[in-house]
C-alpha cells in the first residue's frame, strides 16, 4: 500500500487489514515472521489437561461460576485481535487465556473492552483478569496483582522511508501517537521527552492519545502525526502486513516483561500464577509463541511482577 492516500476508504484499509490479517530481558523484538499466514482460529487448548494442583487453588466463588472472565482490547494484532469472522478472538493473548482457563478447568469468557477501561473493570470486580500485554509499573501495582508471562518492547514507527529522518533522540516538537491508557502514554513517552528534549531546553514531544493502534497507524500513514509509540510486536506486524507504509525505528526504546493482571489481592492470583507456570513448562507455550512469530520472547518463570521501566 502506498504511503499517500487519495480517499478516506484507502486510509481505513490500514485498520481493516491490521484487524483481519493473521497487545525483562534485553532481546530486541526484531521483525517477527509468523510461521504461516493463517489466522490460527483453532483453539490451542484442545487436548490440554486440567492441572489439578493449579485448579485446586481456584477460589470457591470462581469454581462455582465455572467461568474465567478475561478482559481484552481486541484491536492490537498480533497479540490481541479479532479474526476475519469478526467473532473469534485470536492472537497470542487469547491463546494464553485459553490455556489458563483449560489448566484451571474453567470456561473462558473473553470480554472485548477498551484498553483504558480494563484496570477500572478489574478493580471493580467486573473481570477476573486481563491478558493484554501490560507492563508492570509502580502505579499499576498499587491496584493490581501481576504475573509475568512473556517479554515485549516499545518502539517508534514512522511513515515508510522516514521522510523527516527521525530517530528516537530527535523527536522534539514532533507529534507522536499513543494508545490511551498504555504504558507508552503514561510513562514511556513522558520519560523519553524529558530525557531527549526537555532536559536539553528543546520542545517537548507532542503526545496524541488515540483509542487504538489502528487509529494511530492510519494517522501516521496519512502524515497527520509524525509517528506512533507502541508495542514493538504490533508495529512490526503492521510493517509486515503493509509493506512500504511504515518503518519501525531501531533500536527499541524500552524492553520489559509483560504481565497478566488481576485485581489487587485477588484470591485467584495463586491459581493463575500456577496455571501460567504449568503452561510455560509445557510444549504449548512454545507453540503459542511460535505461531505468532514470538519465538525469542518467551520467559522461564511466571513470577509475581515487580515494577519495570
Amino acid at each position: 500500500m502506498r504511503t499517500r492516500f487519495r480517499t478516506g476508504i484507502a486510509l481505513a484499509a490500514i485498520a481493516t487489514t491490521l484487524s483481519l490479517t493473521a497487545c525483562g530481558g534485553d532481546a530486541d523484538v526484531t521483525k517477527p515472521a509468523p510461521a504461516d499466514a493463517r489466522e490460527h482460529t483453532d483453539d490451542i487448548s484442545n487436548g490440554v489437561a486440567v492441572d489439578r494442583a493449579a485448579a485446586d487453588l481456584v477460589p470457591p466463588d470462581v469454581r462455582k461460576s465455572g467461568k474465567l472472565v478475561v478482559a481484552m482490547d481486541l484491536s492490537s494484532p498480533p497479540t490481541t485481535f479479532m479474526a476475519s469472522d469478526n467473532t473469534t478472538p485470536i492472537g497470542f493473548n487469547p491463546d494464553i487465556a485459553r490455556l489458563i482457563a483449560k489448566k484451571l478447568g474453567l470456561q473462558l469468557d473473553i470480554k472485548n473492552v477498551k484498553f483504558d477501561t480494563i484496570i477500572p473493570g478489574l478493580d471493580g470486580g467486573r473481570y477476573n483478569l486481563t491478558v493484554s500485554g501490560m507492563s508492570a509499573n509502580e502505579d499499576r501495582l498499587k491496584v493490581l496483582d501481576m504475573v509475568f508471562y512473556f517479554k515485549n518492547g516499545s518502539s517508534i514507527a514512522v511513515a515508510h522511508g522516514n521522510p523527516k529522518n527521525l530517530t528516537n533522540e530527535t523527536l522534539c516538537g514532533m507529534s507522536i501517537a499513543v494508545q490511551s491508557g498504555s504504558v507508552q502514554e503514561l510513562k514511556r513517552l513522558p520519560t523519553l521527552s524529558e530525557k531527549t528534549c526537555e532536559s536539553k531546553g528543546k520542545p517537548a514531544i507532542k503526545p496524541v492519545s488515540l483509542p487504538s493502534v489502528q487509529d494511530a497507524l492510519t494517522q501516521v500513514a496519512s502524515r497527520r502525526v509524525d509517528g506512533v509509540f507502541y508495542d514493538t510486536t504490533s508495529l512490526n506486524w503492521a510493517d509486515a502486513q503493509q509493506p512500504n507504509t511504515f518503518q519501525v525505528l531501531k533500536p527499541q526504546v524500552a524492553t520489559a516483561d509483560n504481565a497478566v493482571a488481576l485485581g489487587k489481592g485477588s484470591a485467584l492470583t495463586p491459581a493463575v500464577q500456577a496455571a501460567i507456570q504449568s503452561i510455560m513448562d509445557s510444549p504449548k507455550y512454545t507453540e503459542a509463541l511460535h505461531r505468532w512469530g514470538f519465538d525469542s520472547l518467551g520467559i522461564d518463570k511466571a513470577s509475581i511482577a515487580t515494577p519495570q521501566g
